[in-house]
């Protein structure tokens, strides 16, 4: 039974996520969405919700679980018994940090593989970062994000704004 982890912050879970959480999951027997803490990054949405928004988006993808970490991916692969690492390359940009990644988890994992994919070619250019930038600056997210990511972005934007006043 393969078993396969994306990780990523998924902050938020983007359209190009969903896609290749879709296309991941017919390439595993099960495909686990680990979403990490993101200490090192300064997160839009608490790890709960992120969770709650993965699981309600991806709830159509049978095999696919979704689950919280902190700490190293390493660990949190080995303890589920991961042999696969789903990782998402959109740009060449992308390729150099992801290709280090890769090589620095085979030394920690060596049992390991990473799968390189690649969305859709409407969702190469979206990212977390862009989407969140967009919404707060009042812009028009809803072509790189599902509804129910749209409706938690606009009201995190909103209490963001009601917060600063």
């Amino acid at each position: 039974m393969l078993l396969a982890i994306y990780p990523g912050t998924f902050d938020p879970l983007t359209r190009g996520h969903e896609d290749l959480v879709r296309r991941a999951s017919k390439l595993c027997d099960r495909l686990v969405v680990a979403i990490a803490a993101g200490h090192h990054k300064n997160a839009m949405f608490t790890l709960d919700e992120r969770l709650e928004i993965a699981r309600e988006v991806l709830a159509p993808y049978p095999n696919v679980e979704v689950s919280g970490f902190t700490g190293l991916l390493r660990d949190f692969v080995v303890t589920r018994g991961g042999q696969v690492v789903v990782r998402g390359l959109r740009a060449v940009s992308d390729f150099e940090y992801e290709f280090q990644m890769a090589g620095m988890n085979r030394q920690l994992m060596p049992d390991v593989e990473t799968l390189f994919l690649t969305p859709a070619d409407q969702y190469q250019f979206i990212s977390g970062t862009f989407v969140r930038e967009i919404a707060m600056l009042g812009g028009d997210v809803s072509k790189f994000v599902v509804p129910l990511v749209m409706e938690r972005l606009q009201a995190k934007v909103a209490q963001r704004r009601s917060a600063a006043n």
